[in-house]
């Protein structure tokens, strides 16, 4: 892969924003971003109408692994070599990382990929989607295919889940983290979230097809087979699961774990992500973890892994080998 440039910042510990000004950003955040996904959802909708997409059900083969309570989780485990462990954004599932499993596991790194509870392939059993049991799931995943010496790469909600990991059962086996448009340690207007709910039980498909221009990037080059893919994975997770997990991030305040973080982090974060803007990133994330790499890609949208998959995993691969 060809070297890319280099839009790394190292970050000093300090330096948070004030209360006031959190609160401005999340106000300003949760009236545009609300309005503007109900209005695509219902583009979509009306699109949807006109030309039905056919629905492609997801073949539970496994294998599978028992998390916190029992519940039966989906994994895989490709290749050979140290350990790279994946999870997956909000709604989505480890499909998403397809891209980084085949290229990562094709050059000597054993990659890991786990679908959430609730999600994808693995057991929806109606509770469990605090981040206390999610962080457990992670936890059991990592003893039960005795993980070591991993990187663990949360991304979005992934990012929060792999932070509460950390601060609940310690870094014993994990070298480094890589958070990917990381959602916010904490909410100052949660009005947001309300609304994406309401939306969520009014219409769950028309409003997650709205979703796509926001993940994908509103000028998009995706294809229409590729958006479709990403909006099949959507629409498999379980309605109470996405709810639920939407619920455990409008109210997690997980400023006081970044403490914890006493290992190499990697952030990783587009400058045109509407869905965790970076300038958030930068004031909550990015200055309160002492030491922490921001790495800001031009013109990219939340979904980096997918619509900038090249640079994503080549920076991956390079953090993997950096000590």
């Amino acid at each position: 892969m060809d070297e890319q440039p280099d839009h790394s910042t190292k970050t000093p510990p300090g330096g948070d924003a004030t209360r006031a000004q959190h609160g401005w950003m999340e106000r300003r955040a949760a009236m545009k971003l609300t309005a503007a996904i109900t209005a695509l959802a219902a583009v979509n909708l009306g699109r949807a109408e006109a030309q039905p997409a056919a629905h492609v059900p997801q073949i539970a083969r496994g294998p599978f692994l028992a998390g916190a309570d029992g519940v039966r989780l989906f994994y895989r485990d490709w290749g050979t070599g140290k350990p790279v462990l994946f999870c997956h954004p909000w709604g989505l599932n480890s499909d998403i990382w397809e891209y980084q499993l085949v290229a990562l596991s094709e050059q000597g790194v054993r990659c890991v990929a786990y679908d959430r509870r609730g999600h994808g392939r693995s057991e929806d059993p109606g509770h469990g989607y605090d981040f206390g049991t999610l962080a457990a799931d992670l936890a059991a995943v990592i003893e039960q295919l005795d993980l070591r010496d991993v990187t663990l790469v949360g991304y979005s909600m992934g990012s929060a889940e792999a932070i509460h990991y950390i601060s609940r059962h310690g870094k014993d086996r994990i070298a480094r983290l890589v958070l990917t448009s990381p959602v916010a340690p904490f909410r100052e207007d949660r009005s947001m979230f309300d609304g994406m709910i309401a939306a969520l039980k009014k219409d769950r498909p028309a409003f997650l097809a709205g979703g796509l221009a926001y993940f994908l990037g509103r000028d998009s080059q995706a294809s229409p087979a590729m958006t479709q893919w990403v909006l099949e994975q959507f629409l498999t997770a379980s309605p109470k699961a996405i709810i639920e997990c939407q619920r455990s991030i409008a109210g997690s305040d997980h400023r006081a774990l970044l403490g914890s973080l006493q290992l190499p982090v990697l952030i990783l974060q587009g400058d045109r992500d509407e869905l965790a803007p970076l300038e958030r990133t930068r004031q909550m994330l990015a200055q309160a973890i002492p030491g922490s790499e921001l790495r800001v890609y031009e013109g990219a949208p939340h979904g980096i892994a997918l619509t900038h998959r090249d640079r994503f995993t080549h920076d991956l691969l390079g953090f993997m080998s950096s000590g």
